[in-house]
């Protein structure tokens, strides 16, 4: 489901980029929960908070509601690490950032399928 969303500012995907990777994606169904684990390119990446919204977007999308979803940086990549995890996690931030008609704008064009 996530392999394919495209990165922010490169004209490829986050699997192409090595940013989600299926070792770092655990399903539970029987937990009814999915964790994904990304990893920005570089430490200090401006858009890890933007890849991580694409993720979850991407992923409340296609699932159905009783999964829980943690989308998270992988431990030690990204110097605001928690700061970005913090966000991610916190529904009603992510609520509020999907009603900004320009960020959701940026996202759909990271979840559309390039030709």
């Amino acid at each position: 489901l996530i392999r394919s969303i495209n990165d922010p500012e490169h004209p490829l995907t986050l699997e192409e980029l090595n940013v989600v990777e299926q070792v770092r994606v655990k399903v539970s169904d029987a937990e009814s929960t999915v964790s994904v684990e990304f990893t920005p390119t570089i430490p200090h990446c401006s858009m890890a908070t933007l890849i991580g919204l694409s993720i979850k977007v991407k992923l409340l999308r296609s699932l159905p509601e009783r999964f829980k979803l943690d989308v998270h940086i992988t431990p030690g990549t990204h110097v605001s690490e928690h700061a970005v995890n913090k966000q991610l996690a916190d529904k009603e931030r992510v609520a509020a950032a999907l009603e900004n008609s320009h960020l959701l704008e940026v996202v759909n064009q990271c979840l559309s399928v390039r030709s």
